[in-house]
């Protein structure tokens, strides 16, 4: 009986040191064959340096590519029913009209995607015998949706970005109907915006003096050289445009800043649904070259993903799988001593889930690195590193490396040590 009781004694220690020494089991058997080993990890953290790489490089370069894209302006137009695209741009202005009340309709509802507006009405008019475009704006908005002039006044920022609500600035959700409060402390119902190549015509200067339609009006600012019609043009405050033409609470078109994403999933549709009597329409180019742009880059990379999960999923699969075969006589005779099923799943998984976090880490570590050298030289964007794609990395990894070993490891518990010792 006291022999009987030690030996089950001594067992019970052997269990016990077998499973204390689990994980520096576990450690020294993954350096035991480091060829493997190396395969396998440079397969993952390849897999993981390319997509934190090219994920870096293209969030920097989607930001990069949104600013550009903002200088364009608007991408969608409401316009009168009977308006077309072409209409609208052949001379810059039709003569239909949609009322100044759609800009309290969209303000007020709940349609996500419209990152800005900008009302306008233009009026043909003549100043010293030079003809030129009078447009009425309310001015935060259009000083927002075109980005080449923000640093003329200083006061504008880049529009909100896609999800929210439609809002003008300057309007508060008690106060959505005052929608000139704000936007009269900017411009002046007595001041004006001129555009470059009219003012060289004029000789205009900030603070010159120009007369409109019999009213004076003082030169707030002289605008930047953008390329495009707006050279020629002479933007003031949007009732004070209203008022010289007779054309209270009138509008010849409202350009939106809509975001892409949003403008993909339906965005015209709802506009149509809420303004059933104007006509809404995107500016295709710009769109497309949005839309092209996203998608190309997200394709990119779900395909380095799929890529990865292939490859360094393969790589760690067969390891483990050759780590099983040679092991059998070891995973044999730890079974004969007491080891279980659920022991040795938890020892395969962790040298897996040990794989998978090194792989992670290091691939992290490696594509920051790549993306910040090579994103200047590849994409002409600075890049810095995201640490948040530390958290995405390690994740990633570890669930590739736990996913490839789960038949390796089934593999090992069918291992039966009377089979394994007999064949010894």
């Amino acid at each position: 009986m006291v022999a009987e009781a030690a030996v089950a004694n001594n067992d019970n220690k052997t269990k016990e040191l077998i499973i204390m020494d689990l994980k520096k089991l576990a450690l020294k058997e993954m350096f035991q064959h480091r060829n493997q080993l190396f395969s396998s990890l440079i397969a993952i953290t390849l897999g993981i340096a390319a997509i934190v790489g090219i994920k870096n490089i293209t969030y920097f370069s989607e930001k990069a590519v949104s600013s550009e894209l903002d200088t364009l302006g608007a991408n969608v137009l409401i316009l009168p029913k009977s308006a077309s695209v072409q209409d609208y741009y052949s001379a810059d202005f039709q003569e239909e009209e949609i009322p100044e009340d759609y800009v309290n309709v969209l303000v007020n509802s709940d349609i996500k995607g419209i990152d800005n507006l900008s009302p306008k009405l233009n009026l043909h008019v003549e100043i010293q015998g030079q003809k030129a475009i009078l447009t009425g704006i309310l001015p935060k908005n259009e000083f927002k949706s075109k980005t080449i002039w923000q640093g003329t006044l200083g006061v504008f920022s880049r529009p909100e970005g896609c999800g929210t609500p439609a809002v003008i600035p300057g309007i508060t959700d008690s106060n959505k109907n005052i929608t000139k409060k704000r936007v009269i402390e900017d411009l002046g119902e007595n001041k004006i915006l001129v555009g470059s190549d009219l003012a060289k015509t004029l000789e205009a200067k900030e603070g010159s003096t120009i007369k409109i339609l019999n009213k004076d009006f003082i030169v707030e600012a002289v605008l930047p050289v953008s390329g495009t019609i707006d050279d020629n043009r002479i933007f003031a405050h949007l009732h004070t445009v209203q008022q010289l033409g007779n054309k209270t609470s009138l509008l010849n078109a409202i350009e939106i800043v809509g975001c892409c994403a949003e403008i993909s999933k339906g965005l015209i549709q709802k506009l149509n649904k809420l303004l059933p009597d104007a006509r809404v329409v995107t500016i295709t180019q710009i769109v497309q070259t949005q839309l092209n742009t996203n998608r190309l880059m997200n394709k990119l990379s779900i395909i380095v993903l799929i890529m990865i999960v292939l490859i360094g999923g393969a790589s760690i699969a067969n390891y483990m799988f050759a780590d099983v075969y040679e092991r059998s006589k070891e995973i044999g005779i730890l079974m004969a001593m007491g080891a279980n099923n659920n022991w040795l799943m938890k020892l395969f998984l962790y040298k897996s889930i040990v794989l998978g976090a090194i792989g992670g880490i290091t691939g992290y570590l490696i594509g920051t690195i790549i993306a910040v050298v090579l994103g200047p030289k590849v994409a002409g964007i600075p890049v810095s590193p995201l640490p948040i794609f530390a958290l995405y990395s390690l994740v990633l990894s570890m669930l590739i490396s736990v996913v490839a070993s789960i038949l390796p490891v089934i593999k090992a518990t069918k291992v039966d040590p009377f089979v394994i010792m007999q064949e010894e």
